[in-house]
């Protein structure tokens, strides 16, 4: 079993996150307070790597079904996932060879890390030799030059099993996904190092290019850990990519597909931002949180429409109110009740309006 650890709420939308080579799930430190806000977060440690055995492995698949294993441990089914370097390329792997994958991210990575040769030969230097002489030359990969905060990555990578490193630097040298990137439907964002010499900008465009619909973020003054470098632009990044979709399900679960579909259709481009505010903020900061259940949002709501006379949207709030579970009787007694703390000519008005969406 992979060693992990979970974040956020229990109830929330699955979201694994895989580490790079030589690094823990401390790497992700810096984005999961974000990230856990909203998503139950999963992040798990490579073979070798903290807690996690060194499990023999041959290829990135083997990587991708201990993944699987670890989901189905904690009941997980579909999930988002987002990964570093190799831990991109286990959720690539994953996306290409299956449905569970909803939402996908790949960090610094790539479809081919270069030569196999080079990946036998650093695994027969840290068989020898064990995993410092590459942890010395870590910081000149990973970092920019100057960049001051990578002394602990570098500390941690010193603990590593060597027989772990190692398997995982076998498994990097048979990947090759080019010719199966089509493959992957899962909504996919690449995040690139623009200054990463383990895996350039060149990379991420072939895996931006190769993937059905994906987009590239190129994060400046940046190399191979770019979370760690620019932890704000990249959890930015993130944020767009797996919560402005949390925001768009829960709007049409709330308002149904028909309301949604026929906004979006209306949206010019100079309403656009106002939709991505409202789809971002609105469904994904606020109705998404576990604070109040649906139902109890969809009272509050009623009642602030009520107040301001905003009939059309009222309107449309009844039909989301029955949608969330409230009964018409329920509905009655919010306008009721509305009517001591609002005024009696808006609760008289806000009947009419509930009226006719109940009894069309």
């Amino acid at each position: 079993m992979l060693d992990h650890r979970v974040d956020g709420p229990d109830h929330a939308p699955p979201l694994l996150l895989g580490p790079s080579l030589g690094t823990t799930h401390a790497l992700w430190d810096a984005q999961v307070p974000a990230l856990a806000r909203r998503h139950r977060v999963i992040r798990w440690n490579l073979p070798g790597h903290g807690g996690t055995p060194a499990t023999r492995v041959t290829d990135v698949g083997d990587l991708g079904r201990l993944v699987l294993e670890l989901a189905d441990s904690l009941g997980v089914e579909r999930f988002s996932y987002a990964g570093v370097s190799l831990g991109g390329a286990v959720g690539a792997w994953l996306a290409a060879h299956g449905e569970r994958v909803e939402r996908l991210a790949l960090v610094c990575s790539s479809a081919r890390f270069g030569e196999p040769q080079g990946w036998h030969e650093r695994a027969a230097l840290v068989r020898e030799h064990g995993v410092g002489p590459v942890a010395d030359t870590a910081a000149t990969r990973w970092f920019t030059p100057g960049f001051t905060g990578g002394e602990p990555f570098v500390a941690a990578m010193r603990t590593v099993d060597p027989a772990g490193y190692a398997a995982c630097c076998d498994a990097l040298s048979t990947f090759d996904l080019r010719d199966d990137l089509e493959r992957i439907t899962a909504p996919t964002v690449v995040i690139a190092g623009r200054e990463d010499p383990s895996t350039p900008v060149a990379h991420a465009r072939q895996l931006a290019d190769g993937i059905p619909g994906a987009s590239l973020v190129e994060i400046p003054h940046a190399a191979h850990l770019a979370l760690v470098e620019q932890p704000e632009r990249v959890t930015a990044a993130l944020r767009e990519h797996f919560e402005g979709a949390a925001g768009m399900r829960v709007r049409r679960e709330v308002l149904g597909d028909e309301h949604v579909d026929r906004a979006i259709a209306r949206t010019t481009p100079f309403t656009a931002d106002f939709q991505d505010l409202i789809t971002r903020y609105a469904w994904g900061e606020i109705w998404t949180r576990p604070g109040l259940d649906r139902k109890t949002r969809s009272c509050v709501t009623l009642t602030a429409l009520i107040a301001r006379g905003h009939h059309e949207e009222l309107a449309m709030h009844v039909r989301a109110a029955l949608r969330n579970g409230l009964t018409p009787d329920e509905i009655k007694e919010v306008i009721l009740q509305s009517a001591i703390y609002c005024g009696v000519p808006a609760a008289n008005s806000a009947f009419a309006v509930a009226d006719r969406v109940i009894n069309p």
